[in-house]
């Protein structure tokens, strides 16, 4: 049976899915909507719900397809617009925080530490293009991570290594500190519902738990050439101007390559950015309006084949 409830945080019902199935197996969570506006992974979370036949689940899923409301009902891309933080920078919360802090530590009591697996969909916000990948953190339980994150069957595996000046306060941080494997699957970008994207998701999802027997069938193989991807970096600018971009996602660079300027409004250009290392272009600022040190693009590189 699937029961429809709702989570209640910060006064804001967030509507979910529980399925249990036929017989025991694990509890994995799925989630999307942690960023409000990357609408591809929110649908998907719902297309693999109502297709869920919980006559042929083993174990149970629990499933809310937006985590955040607030930042989905204003279309607030990238943070939480009651204080202005990144709700996937501030996991596992703090009941004594801000509003963004109260939100992640309710999610993690209810969601993440319950389960024994967890899966959080996203995908390019509202002003970025992005290379379908999915992502985990190194820890104790990563091999059991990169097996999940394979079987999303995309076109590359990132293996994060926790360090200063990386990513951190992800939901999947929270989750391999809690010795829980954890993925985030991103498909999708620009603010735009993607038939494609949704649909990457959703059969990524499936193969998953095919993986964890909690469907049956065999999973899928991952595609040939799919690539594990050591390093991510993440490039910023200096000046703040016009991003006049020479790249777009899934791109493959050499090092030196000319990625993008920075201009002024006058068009003099105020920096050159230029690609590091050899890799990918994972995902890209389309917005020409940017920063100083604002985020221009994520660079995959140190390739490895899964």
């Amino acid at each position: 049976m699937i029961e429809r409830r709702t989570f209640v945080w910060h006064g804001l019902e967030h509507p979910a899915f529980v399925a249990r199935g036929a017989s025991d197996g694990p509890k994995l969570s799925l989630i999307g909507g942690v960023h409000g506006c990357e609408y591809s992974s929110i649908a998907a979370v719902t297309k693999v719900m109502k297709e869920l036949d919980t006559s042929e689940l083993a174990g149970t899923i629990t499933a809310v397809p937006v985590v955040s409301m607030e930042s989905f009902r204003h279309r607030s891309p990238f943070v939480v617009p009651a204080d202005g933080k990144n709700l996937n920078r501030s996991f596992p919360g703090s009941r004594d925080g801000t509003y963004t802090d109260v939100l992640a530590r309710s999610i993690y009591d209810d969601l993440i530490a319950p389960a024994d697996v967890l899966l959080d969909l996203h995908g390019g916000d509202q002003v970025e293009g992005l290379e379908p990948f999915a992502i985990y953190e190194a820890s104790p339980v990563e091999e059991r991570a990169h097996g999940i994150a394979a079987a999303f069957n995309l076109p590359y595996v990132v293996r994060e290594e926790r360090r200063d000046g990386g990513l951190g306060g992800l939901t999947t941080s929270a989750a391999a500190a809690a010795g829980i494997p954890g993925v985030i699957a991103e498909a999708g970008g620009r603010g735009l519902l993607e038939t494609e994207a949704v649909g990457l998701l959703a059969n990524g999802v499936r193969n998953v738990l095919r993986r964890l027997e909690m469907l049956p069938g065999e999973p899928e193989s991952p595609p040939a050439g799919q690539r594990r991807v050591g390093s991510f970096i993440w490039l910023r600018s200096t000046n703040e101007g016009w991003w006049d971009s020479a790249v777009e996602a899934g791109d493959e660079v050499v090092e030196g390559r000319l990625l993008g300027r920075v201009r002024n409004l006058w068009g003099d250009v105020l920096e050159e950015v230029v690609a590091p290392r050899d890799g990918v272009i994972l995902f890209i600022t389309t917005s020409p309006a940017v920063a100083a040190d604002g985020l221009l693009l994520g660079l995959g590189a140190d390739f490895a084949q899964v």
